[in-house]
């Protein structure tokens, strides 16, 4: 295992709450954020410009993902510009297809040749990947967000299909991969084996960051400690049949 301080992935947090980023936004080994309509609407975030001034406001130096939020492939692009006339170091988070499930490709296509830095997301499959890579520009900045912490859910193992979607993305040197969704700290581990960019992951994943090569006998002690307190705590008890105490 790789200690934190020689990982090469780069961890952007995943969220929507602002004190929460700002926390975050402390932490050196925070390369970047993402948001998505899901964790605003979470968040309780109604007003989305003014949510993106506030978190630009704290993060004008890191990457930022914002989400369009339309099914329509022309408003798409209206709020993709939109978006990414915020900030220098903003990405317009496109839906690899609409909720028809109609490729969002010839909208990548244009948004990536106009200089639009794009993170590509919902992305599943190596096909989807070979697709996506087509349409990004050789010389503009993106990121391709493949849900390996989705895929895992599905019980397929995301490894391999990560590091297919590594190799496709050489072909777009500009172009970095996002492992997302991650599950466990594990996953940082993994994403890093196999020489993934990104990875994000949210507070609770996180905080867990301080266990990293933890002593596992102590983890072990820990866990019987906390056992124990809990059945005191609890007040348990199994008091001897009125008979075998006689």
């Amino acid at each position: 295992m790789t200690g934190l301080e020689g990982l090469r992935v780069k961890l952007f947090a995943d969220g929507a709450d602002l004190a929460g980023m700002a926390e975050l936004a402390k932490h050196p080994l925070i390369r970047g954020f993402t948001t998505n309509p899901t964790l605003m609407r979470k968040a309780g975030i109604s007003d989305y410009r003014q949510f993106a001034r506030d978190v630009l406001a704290l993060i004008p130096d890191r990457h930022v993902s914002f989400e369009v939020f339309s099914d329509d492939f022309t408003e798409m692009e209206r709020q993709a510009f939109e978006i990414a006339s915020w900030g220098d170091n903003v990405y317009v988070k496109i839906p690899v297809t609409n909720t028809a499930g109609e490729s969002s490709g010839p909208l990548i296509r244009r948004l990536s040749a106009a200089q639009v830095k794009l993170n590509i997301t919902a992305v599943m499959t190596p096909s989807q990947v070979e697709a996506v890579s087509a349409c990004l520009a050789l010389g503009t900045p993106s990121c391709v967000s493949v849900f390996a912490g989705r895929i895992a859910d599905t019980g397929r193992d995301p490894v391999p299909l990560m590091a297919q979607a590594v190799a496709i993305l050489r072909a777009r040197p500009k172009a970095e991969l996002i492992w997302a969704s991650p599950r466990e700290l594990l996953n940082i581990f993994q994403a890093e084996a196999v020489g993934c960019h990104i990875i994000t992951a949210t507070s609770e994943i996180l905080a867990k960051l301080s266990l990293v090569g933890k002593d596992l006998l102590a983890c072990s002690l820990e866990t019987v400690q906390m056992f124990r307190q809990d059945a005191v705590k609890a007040g348990f008890a199994l008091a001897l049949p009125q008979a075998a105490a006689a």
